[in-house]
């Protein structure tokens, strides 16, 4: 009966909201904690009270409090999809992308730092497009007959709608606790006189909108005309160069080696950005130097949505590892994830490899709180292949433990072998491999439960876990990859002499920290 359904979906928001309350009232100090208001900016450099701190924390980083709050969202999600008309639900997804391209723009004019300067009383329209035309660099000013007043309204008022600004008056608009997150901490000074520096030691987040809003925004759109050629009707800039020969390409020299040999459109991004290069390489080229740049922050952002911050630090057994032991971050950018290993476990040294353009820019990345960890040499950078066999450390130790974070997710299963058998050649007995990607759970039942009965919520927590079912699509739309299963992992790393020995995750996450062993 769907009443019954809708009842049940009613009491789950309930049932998990009074979770969410005891949580906040068990962890109460001085003050009643209360959970944060969506009105409420959050900026990490502003000043917060002991309460507003503690509630930020245990929003961020308390496993209980995640799955909760999942709760909430998958049964919201299923209940908006039972009762909203299917007609009106279709409408608005697939005129999702339009809310995508917005706070793209957004975060590209720097509405959230304007905002930030003039508090929650928020900015005239007319006031924030003036802010917006004068912080463009010198020659790349918009039009104004292009990005006029009305048209910069219209935009801000379709992101208040979604919950994304707040329109606190006509035309008044201010940041809410969301678009906080995209602030950088940059003041409208800094980004006039050193606009390329915008991302430099801010949390990523902003950095992760660009790209996501850029290039994923672009290559996704040519999902069908990648799996259904048919489709494609000469709308292509490909098409006048005779069509794509979509192929299942990707040797390991087109992404992985030096000499950037290519791939003939080998995803949908290939035919979006009419290139045969695979998404690195192509990234790499001089012309694409911010870009490349771009999603070295862009990865350290991903720590505040796939992950709890400092996951890292409970998906593995670190203080168990002897004094001087070894980790080395393989395709590790600029170090974002174990650069929180070095610091918490000061007995670990780290190395990160990565591809010579990336090793180049990565040290600059960090502050200089960060220099110590560089000047001692507990932390340092190296050039490497992912597909070429492993260079010994000059210790010739083998490492003690090698991490993939969100690099398999990157590859089909083919290159993923290659990248896992040269690992398993240098590993040593003792060795251990920590693989952070995403595992994704069915979206039906299963003889190994990812969460205990909430029905009648989805297994998977449907719309609470979304973002993991889109990253899969999206790594589809980018390199042909995809996020796998349980199973698919552990028959992957089977297949290259590792075994599959732990899988530590936060109730309800769809993000986990692997561990296998070599056999």
């Amino acid at each position: 009966m769907t009443f019954a359904t809708l009842h049940a979906l009613h009491a789950s928001i309930g049932r998990a909201i009074e979770d969410l309350e005891g949580i906040y009232r068990e962890r109460s100090q001085v003050e009643p904690l209360d959970y944060p208001r969506l009105e409420d900016p959050y900026y990490a450099d502003g000043l917060h009270s002991a309460g507003q701190e503690l509630a930020q924390r245990l929003t961020h980083e308390d496993p209980a409090v995640s799955l909760a709050s999942k709760r909430v969202v998958a049964a919201c999600g299923q209940l908006s999809a039972t009762v909203s008309k299917p007609g009106l639900s279709i409408a608005e997804a697939v005129h999702a992308a339009q809310l995508t391209a917005a706070i793209r723009f957004m975060e590209a004019a720097h509405i959230p730092e304007i905002l930030r300067e003039v508090g929650p009383q928020g900015l005239h329209v007319e006031d924030i497009h003036r802010t917006v035309m004068e912080l463009r660099p010198g020659g790349l000013s918009p039009d104004p007959a292009v990005l006029t007043r009305t048209r910069l309204a219209h935009v801000l008022r379709a992101l208040a709608t979604a919950h994304w600004l707040q329109e606190v008056a006509p035309d008044v608009f201010a940041n809410n606790r969301r678009s906080s997150y995209i602030d950088t901490g940059k003041t409208l000074q800094q980004l006039r006189t050193e606009p390329h520096k915008k991302y430099d030691g801010a949390n990523g987040i902003a950095a992760s909108v660009a790209l996501s809003g850029d290039e994923s925004h672009k290559f996704a759109a040519y999902l069908t005309e990648w799996l259904l050629p048919g489709t494609r009707a000469g709308s292509l800039m490909v098409d006048a160069k005779g069509g794509p020969a979509c192929s299942s390409g990707g040797a390991p020299g087109a992404h992985g080696s030096a000499n950037g040999a290519a791939v003939r459109y080998a995803a949908p991004f290939n035919l979006a950005f009419d290139t045969e290069l695979y998404f690195f390489p192509w990234a790499e080229l001089p012309e694409n130097r911010v870009r490349l740049e771009r999603f070295g922050h862009a990865m350290h952002g991903t720590r505040y949505w796939w992950e709890r911050k400092d996951e890292i630090l409970q998906g593995f057994p670190w203080a168990d590892l002897a004094p001087g032991s070894v980790l080395v971050d393989v395709g590790g950018g600029i170090g974002s994830t174990s650069m929180t290993v070095a610091q918490a476990y000061p007995h670990i040294h780290v190395v990160v490899e990565d591809r010579p353009q990336v090793v180049e820019f990565a040290p600059a990345s960090w502050g200089p709180e960060y220099a110590s960890l560089f000047e001692s040499g507990r932390m340092s950078f190296r050039a490497r292949d992912l597909f070429a066999p492993w260079v010994p450390l000059a210790s010739g130790k083998a490492p003690d433990v090698f991490l993939l974070r969100i690099v398999l997710h990157d590859w089909k299963d083919e290159e993923s072998r290659t990248i896992l058998r040269q690992l398993r050649s240098a590993a040593g007995p003792d060795t251990k491999l920590l693989i952070g990607d995403m595992l994704l759970p069915y979206a039906c039942s299963d003889q190994d439960p990812f969460v205990n009965d909430y029905a009648p919520l989805l297994p998977n927590l449907g719309m609470g876990n979304i973002h993991g079912y889109l990253m899969d699509v999206m790594m589809m739309a980018m390199t042909g990859s995809k996020e796998r299963t349980v199973d698919e992992m552990s028959n992957l790393a089977l297949s290259t002499g590792w075994k599959i020995d732990m899988v530590k995750r936060s109730p309800g996450s769809v993000w986990a920290y692997t561990t296998a062993v070599p056999v």
